[in-house]
């Protein structure tokens, strides 16, 4: 997986390792966070989030863009995907120690585990900045099909300029073309992977849409040429992109 940070599980410890970073001004920031749980907690997890964390997210600042369940079989059932943002990355640590102290909080996460933790190891984070290029996502979806695909690419030294320029003139338009929907495009804000990574989503009408619409984006004469221009210098991608393919949980703000 992407080099993320790591948010421990109790809220004490937390706590401490947030207010022990330095202070820094940025702008707004999108934080993509992964958590797995124990199992059987998924519908645990879910529950929380959908009867109390995403209303005191907003209520400490945090706006929540995104809930998504892996559609992977393995993954489906112990896996939840979310991103949310936030003012700067300065207003994310006050947020966050905000959450965690909040009375309420403390309360709902003590009555949620009481037949057994959720989490079976620490939530996986990373801190985002959207590209310059990401859309203003449409969030008019109607047809419950539909799925998200995450997406993350691993560019060779100095060469996300061109991974970025050629999404910007060329792949979002040509995604669009085979009913690919683009949705947010981001680069992590935090080093090594500030300098090599892109990470987005994209949403397909079905799974069996998703295949066809990679198939004929693959076979685009017009891809193959910007591809093979694009790349007269070197390859892109130092390794195969990662791809996770997603549901939309019945409380995320994007369906």
């Amino acid at each position: 997986m992407i080099h993320q940070a790591k948010y421990l599980l109790t809220a004490a410890t937390l706590a401490t390792a947030i207010a022990s970073q330095p202070l820094t001004v940025q702008a707004e920031v999108f934080e993509l966070r992964t958590y797995t749980t124990n199992e059987g907690k998924l519908d645990n997890l879910n529950a929380r989030f959908r009867d109390h964390t995403v209303g005191l997210f907003k209520k400490h600042g945090m706006e929540s863009v995104g809930y998504w369940v892996p559609t992977d079989e393995a993954q489906s059932k112990n896996t939840l995907i979310y991103v949310i943002k936030h003012a700067s990355r300065d207003a994310a640590k006050a947020s966050w120690q905000a959450f965690l102290a909040d009375p309420e909080w403390k309360v709902v996460a003590k009555a949620s585990q009481v037949d057994g933790q959720i989490l079976a190891k620490a939530p996986d984070s990373v801190f985002m900045t959207a590209t310059d290029y990401s859309p203003e996502f449409q969030n008019d979806n109607k047809n419950s099909d539909g799925v998200y695909e995450l997406r993350i690419y691993r560019c060779n030294e100095g060469k996300l300029s061109g991974l970025d320029a050629r999404f910007r003139d060329h792949t979002m338009r040509l995604f669009e073309r085979h009913g690919i929907q683009n949705v947010a495009y981001w680069h992590p804000v935090d080093e090594p992977d500030s300098k090599d990574t892109l990470i987005y989503i994209i949403r397909h009408n079905s799974p069996a849409a998703a295949q066809a619409s990679w198939k004929a984006f693959g076979s685009d004469d017009e891809w193959r040429k910007v591809a093979a221009e694009s790349q007269k210098d070197g390859k892109f991608l130092r390794e195969r992109p990662e791809s996770i393919y997603m549901k939309a949980t019945d409380y995320s703000a994007i369906r």
